[in-house]
């Protein structure tokens, strides 16, 4: 923590209405850095009472924020975006010693995250309404688009920084203010950011972190208040689910993006060295643990086994260790709980008839390591198959053909992401439309950027984030009918 030159990006409390609540010694707990499992810093709960005053002093704020001209919010949005690029290495190194992934992922997480406060300081001049064409001559019918209100949000640890300017950028754009509960395991990414919002001149109640172990406690508030308006969520499927019933009672605006099994398939016609690349830039980022990371990898038969020799080869070059070295390339897991139960995984896997091509154990060093692992002749019906993975384990599974291959891609609750590799433009047409699934890489393992819309289908979730269409769920209608115009 002594090499962040900006050490008052370090925070140690919550960040309510443009103020730090003070540290409070008698409530607080450890953030632990997972490739050491040493405690890096000690950050104070915020109460349920805190967390009323943000969505007071959110609500009181949004009165004059709404109404501030669009191109002086960008303005200062704008200025926000500036400060995190010209401090992008010391919150890239405060990402990597809470969160773990290599430094060279966290410094583009920073310029991924910042982004998209650049996209919507942009697009906050841009919310245009209609006029509609009248049902007689007297009459004129309108259409405004107004800010939603106070918006809350919670999101997750594998992405500290991205997540959550990718919610508080469309939010803030369109008028509204902002509430968010980062993960306990990475909550020094997000005071970060408070730090330099609140540098940025981002208007007190405007934008508030709360950090508290309570996650059931917070998470009830900010779904079920009344003065909430909308809630956006990133996480798992099953919390997802509970955190829509808990929005239904008030009627929130919802939205969410939850967990992900994406498919990887690999047809005949496939540059083979393309998609052993996509594939390990997919499926080996961030240790695995990202929502649209492949899960499941399809080979058509005819080139298994060439596919196999490349990819074993490539992964066994992947370089495990603490994500502070720069030659990295697979940080630690999240926690130790992740190691272990991912070694339940692949030793259940084992026993159902997978063979096990490479890695397979945890590393005996302390951290939270699981060795980069391929497990090959998986069946679609396997648990491991089945459900989110969230681990550096790649499962290779055999088919014959396309029609095959896109049942066992689809059969899944899961409809995030889904990546293919082919060259024939009849087949990316067919397949392309019949992936259930709300993003689909063609030839490409890195799909997520500022400008396209990313959001899933099915037990994934709904709403968009980012690209034109991200200040959608942020904005509401409003008709007018104007009569008496004679």
């Amino acid at each position: 923590m002594q090499q962040i030159k900006d050490q008052q990006l370090i925070k140690r409390a919550s960040y309510i209405n443009g103020t730090w609540l003070e540290f409070n010694t008698t409530d607080c707990f450890e953030v632990i850095n997972p490739a050491t499992e040493q405690a890096i810093g000690i950050v104070s709960n915020c109460s349920l009472e805190n967390a009323e005053l943000a969505i007071n002093c959110a609500h009181k704020a949004f009165k004059t924020w709404s109404k501030l001209p669009a191109n002086e919010r960008a303005g200062l949005l704008r200025k926000w975006f500036e400060l995190i690029h010209f401090h992008q290495d010391d919150l890239a190194r405060l990402l990597t010693l809470e969160q773990g992934k290599p430094l060279a992922e966290a410094r583009a997480e920073i310029t991924y995250g910042a982004s998209y406060i650049e996209w919507f300081a942009e697009e906050a001049k841009r919310i245009y309404g209609d006029t509609i064409a009248g049902p007689s001559h007297d009459k004129r019918l309108l259409v405004l688009k107004q800010p939603v209100g106070v918006v809350a949000a919670i999101t997750p640890w594998n992405f500290p920084n991205a997540m959550i300017t990718r919610k508080a950028a469309a939010a803030l754009a369109a008028g509204c203010t902002f509430i968010v509960r980062p993960a306990t395991q990475t909550p020094l990414s997000a005071l970060a950011l408070a730090e330099l919002a609140d540098r940025a001149g981002i208007p007190k109640g405007v934008f508030n972190v709360l950090v508290g172990q309570d996650a059931q406690g917070i998470g009830e508030r900010l779904t079920t208040h009344p003065t909430i308006a909308k809630f956006s969520f990133t996480g798992s499927t099953a919390v997802g689910k509970q955190l829509v019933k808990q929005c239904a009672d008030s009627v929130k605006k919802v939205s969410m993006e939850l967990g992900g099994n994406a498919p990887f398939i690999v047809f005949d016609d496939a540059d083979i060295d393309a998609a052993v690349s996509g594939a390990i830039a997919s499926k080996y980022r961030n240790a695995g643990q990202t929502c649209v990371c492949t899960n499941r990898i399809f080979v058509q038969q005819s080139q298994l086994q060439t596919f196999n020799e490349k990819y074993i080869r490539a992964v066994s070059q992947l370089t495990l260790g603490n994500g502070l070295n720069e030659s990295t390339t697979i940080g630690p897991m999240i926690s130790q709980q992740a190691v272990d139960n991912s070694e339940k995984l692949i030793k259940q896997a084992l026993q159902q008839g997978a063979r096990l091509a490479l890695g397979g154990e945890a590393t005996e060093q302390a951290g939270y390591y699981l060795q980069a692992t391929v497990l090959t002749h998986v069946t679609n019906n396997m648990q491991i198959a089945q459900q989110e993975l969230f681990a550096p384990i790649s499962t290779i599974i055999p088919f014959t053909t396309e029609d095959e291959v896109i049942a066992m891609a689809n059969d899944t609750e899961y409809g995030l992401a889904a990546y293919f590799y082919a060259r024939d433009i009849g087949r990316v047409w067919r397949v392309s439309e019949q992936l259930q699934f709300g993003m689909v890489g063609i030839n490409e393992g890195i799909i997520s950027n500022v400008a396209a819309p990313f959001g899933g289908i099915k037990q994934s979730g709904f709403g968009r984030e980012g690209s034109k269409y991200g200040l959608d769920d942020y904005l509401q209608l409003k008709y007018l009918c104007m009569s008496g115009i004679d």
